[in-house]
C-alpha cells in the first residue's frame, strides 16, 4: 500500500514512517506542512494519506482543511485524519462527502499498533475507520433529543436490519414484507432521524451509526 504522511513533527513523521514501512506498506512522502501535502497527494496518488489536524503554516486545522480540499479534488486518495481533538465542523464536511475511504482516528490510538495498522489498510482498501469518540461528538452534535424513540416498532426492526449490513431486499425477505414497503419505512427513518437528502449517500450510514450509539 503506497502511503503518504502528514505530520508536522518530525520525531513522530519519522516514527509513522518506521512503523509503516516494518509493517511492510511504502511510505512514498513524508510532509510538514498542509501545502506540501495538496502538493504530494494529488500529485503521487497514494493509497491513503495519513494526516494531522495541527500544521504549518496556520498550526490550526490546516492539515483537517487540506483533507477537505484533496477529498474533493482527488477523491481516489483515502483519508485518514489523526487528531489529538475532534474538530467537528471539518469532520461533519468529511463524512458528508462520503464514508469510503475516510478514517478519522484520535492519536492515542497510534498507540495500539494492531489497531492503527488496521484502520490504515481498511481506509487504503476502500473502508473506513470512524473512532467510537469522532462517531459519539458528531451526533451529540446534531441530536437535540433522542431521535430513535420517533420511529415505530417496525421502522426499529428495519433500522436494526440495516445496521447489520442488510439491503432492502434482504430486509425485505427477513420481515416478509414487499420491498417497496422496506422503502417507505427506509425514507420514513430518514425524516424522523432528520437525515436530508444529499447528493451522497452516507444518509444510511449515518442512520446506523446512530442506531448504534443507543
Amino acid at each position: 500500500m503506497r502511503i503518504v504522511i502528514a505530520e508536522d513533527s518530525v520525531l513522530l513523521r519519522a516514527g509513522l514512517t518506521r512503523l509503516l514501512e516494518e509493517a511492510g506498506e511504502e511510505v512514498v512522502a513524508a510532509v510538514g506542512d498542509a501545502p506540501a501535502l495538496l502538493d504530494v497527494a494529488c500529485r503521487l496518488q497514494p493509497d491513503v494519506a495519513i494526516v494531522d489536524v495541527r500544521m504549518p503554516p496556520d498550526l490550526t486545522d490546516d492539515g483537517l482543511r487540506a483533507a477537505v480540499q484533496i477529498r474533493r479534488d482527488c477523491p481516489a486518495v483515502g483519508i485518514l485524519v489523526l487528531s489529538q481533538y475532534v474538530e467537528e465542523t471539518y469532520a461533519t464536511e468529511l463524512i458528508a462527502a462520503g464514508t469510503e475511504r475516510l478514517g478519522y482516528l484520535v492519536k492515542d490510538r497510534v498507540a495500539d499498533v494492531p489497531e492503527f495498522l488496521d484502520a490504515v489498510r481498511r481506509v487504503g482498501s476502500g473502508g473506513t475507520a470512524l473512532d467510537p469518540e469522532v462517531i459519539s461528538q458528531l451526533l451529540a452534535r446534531s441530536r437535540q433529543r433522542d431521535p430513535l424513540a420517533r420511529l415505530s416498532k417496525r421502522e426499529r426492526e428495519v433500522l436494526s436490519l440495516m445496521a447489520e449490513g442488510r439491503s432492502n431486499q434482504a430486509i425485505a425477505a427477513n420481515l416478509i414484507v414487499s420491498d417497496k414497503a422496506v422503502e417507505k419505512h427506509v425514507s420514513s427513518i430518514f425524516a424522523k432521524l432528520d437525515l436530508p437528502p444529499a447528493e451522497s449517500d452516507h444518509r444510511r450510514v449515518l442512520a446506523v451509526l446512530r442506531w448504534s450509539q443507543q
